[in-house]
Order: structure tokens, then sequence, then C-alpha cells
């Protein structure tokens, strides 16, 4: 059974900004709205893209941020260094576990292979019973469609069982991600 109780949310997100401004703008929206609902922010640890949107949109309205970046993305000076919580780990293994340690719920903004990877990664540990956390996939302007085809593709041809549609949820926009963690 997943638990209600929500007050860490991890975000996986690209290190880019995207091809269209409402990826952008999505980010920024969910860093004001983690905040409103005082939620801690844990992510990446990146300056750039949607994770730096992300959290500069955080910090800017007062929300605790909690970042993650691996030590060879710290020396590329790729890090949000004015964070108070930073977290520098050896590798990006050890990134991903400390960031779904450190979390209750998980958000994937869009993003590229590092994104992709985060989230197969975390539905991977659900099907086998590693966790019940609320994963969310925000479909910003179509963005998963694509993906979501992909898994329908692969439950059709009998590589996966249709319940790993059950181990997340797909939504539009931030603000339909957090009204279902705080209702």
């Amino acid at each position: 059974m997943k638990t209600n109780y929500t007050k860490s949310v991890c975000v996986f997100c690209g290190s880019r900004e995207g091809s269209k401004p409402e990826y952008k703008l999505a980010a920024i929206e969910l860093g004001k709205l983690l905040s409103e609902v005082k939620f801690r922010l844990v992510y990446g640890g990146g300056n750039l893209g949607l994770m730096g949107a992300l959290a500069s949109s955080a910090q800017q309205n007062n929300c605790e941020i909690l970042g993650i970046i691996p030590q060879h993305l710290m020396e590329k000076e790729v890090g949000k260094t004015n964070l108070k919580n930073l977290i520098v780990t050896k590798n990006m293994h050890e990134r991903k576990n400390l960031m779904y340690n450190e979390s209750d719920a998980i958000m994937i903004l869009p993003g590229g292979v590092g994104t992709l990877d985060e989230f197969f990664e975390i539905i991977t540990w659900g099907q086998l019973g590693l966790h019940k956390k609320y994963i969310f996939l925000l479909n910003i302007d179509g963005f998963w469609s694509p993906l979501l085809n992909l898994l329908a593709h692969q439950v059709n041809h009998g590589f996966m069982d249709k319940s790993i549609n059950k181990l997340f949820s797909v939504v539009g926009t931030p603000r339909e991600a957090i009204n279902y963690l705080t209702n």
C-alpha cells in the first residue's frame, strides 16, 4: 500500500531545456508548487537545463532543497553550488540510490537518456516490490507519449504485463501531481 504522507519529492529531469518553452515553464511551476506545499525537493544537483530551472524556482520560493550530484559532474562545473544542501557522490549509482532513499515520491519531467534510465530503474524497483512510492510521469505537451506507446507495444508483444501501468501515474501538469499528493 502506498503512503499518503509525503514530505520529500525526487524530481528526475533533463540537464537541457529541450525544444519547447513548456518544458522549462513546467519545471519552474513545479519548483514553486513544491515550496507552496512545503515539500522538500530532491534533485540531481545540476545548474543547467530543466534541473537548473527547477532548482532556481524552488530557491526563489524558499523551498527546502537537497541536491545530489556525482563528483565527475561537479568537476565539469555543472553543479548548483549555491545550494545549502548539496551532496557530492562518488558516482551515478550512488547518486540515484541516495535520491531514491531521500524521497517519498518521484516525479519525472522531460529529459534525455539519463532521465529514461532513472524512470526505468525506479519502475523496475517497483515491479520487483522494492518500493511502493508514488511515481508521476509528467507528460508535458505530450513529451512522454512515444514512451507510453513503447510500453504498450512491449505489453502487446508479451514482454511486459499490463500491470506495469499501475506502477506510475501519467499527469499533464505539475499541479495535477501535487494535487494528487496533497489530497
